[in-house]
């Protein structure tokens, strides 16, 4: 954008997505991991508004590198601030032991933050959201070549390893809207007809993956022979 946008350069704009909504919920907990905190700032101010109870459990490397703390103050001890260099890596067990069982976890950072979250969140059986910056790709099963079936445009193509679906649906002719390309902005997501999809998105709950009905062809590959999609 920098190198080639000019004045009067026209530019085509999706609408807003919401990856990360505001549940409601009577009480909260938000964890936020350096710049994770942005997606935090608006959501404590609703909530705020609302009168729900709620805690923020904000890390970074250093007081200095974190952000927004000037706004955060104004909140008092709703709002604990942990930088690493003077109380280490952020206590989760702790902090999950002192928030309400029927609290809405919400957490956004770093990938070992996030995985840290997921892993005391599934044991202790609470209701986790998540916002990360890159697609989970060490939860991939496989990378063995695949053939994708476009349905409606009557192509059939093989995905060999280290290509992805879209790419190779452009190849043959085959277009379909797509943004990050990362498995993170829900862009590119297609309806599955046949096959069993390799989720490696961020973005569909555990139920949904389940399901198979969708998925995301940017990152995501097929653990049976052929998949077939409907575009």
């Amino acid at each position: 954008m920098h190198s080639e946008l000019r004045a009067g350069s026209e530019l085509s704009v999706s609408l807003p997505r919401n990856n990360f909504p505001l549940v409601r919920r009577e009480s909260y907990l938000f964890i936020a991991g350096g710049i994770g905190i942005t997606p935090f700032i608006s959501m404590i101010e609703e909530v705020d508004k609302a009168g729900a109870e709620w805690r923020l459990l904000y890390g970074g490397r250093s007081r200095n590198s974190m952000a927004f703390l000037d706004v955060l103050q104004d909140y008092g001890d709703k709002v604990e601030v942990a930088p690493q260099d003077e109380s280490g890596l952020l206590d989760l067990k702790l902090a999950l032991g002192q928030t309400a069982p029927e609290a809405a976890i919400y957490a956004c950072g770093p990938a070992p933050l996030l995985d840290a979250c997921e892993e005391h969140c599934l044991s202790a059986e609470r209701e986790l959201h998540i916002e990360r910056f890159s697609a989970d790709l060490h939860t991939a099963q496989n990378s063995q070549p695949f053939e994708v079936i476009a349905e409606r445009s009557g192509v059939r193509a093989l995905v060999a390893p280290g290509q992805s679906i879209v790419d190779v649906l452009e190849q043959h002719g085959v277009f379909v809207d797509t943004s990050c390309r990362s498995g993170t902005c829900g862009t590119c997501e297609t309806a599955v007809l046949r096959g069993t999809p390799e989720h490696r998105d961020t973005l569909l709950t555990d139920a949904e993956r389940e399901e198979n009905e969708t998925m995301m062809i940017c990152v995501g590959r097929a653990l049976s022979p052929s998949i077939t999609l409907d575009v």
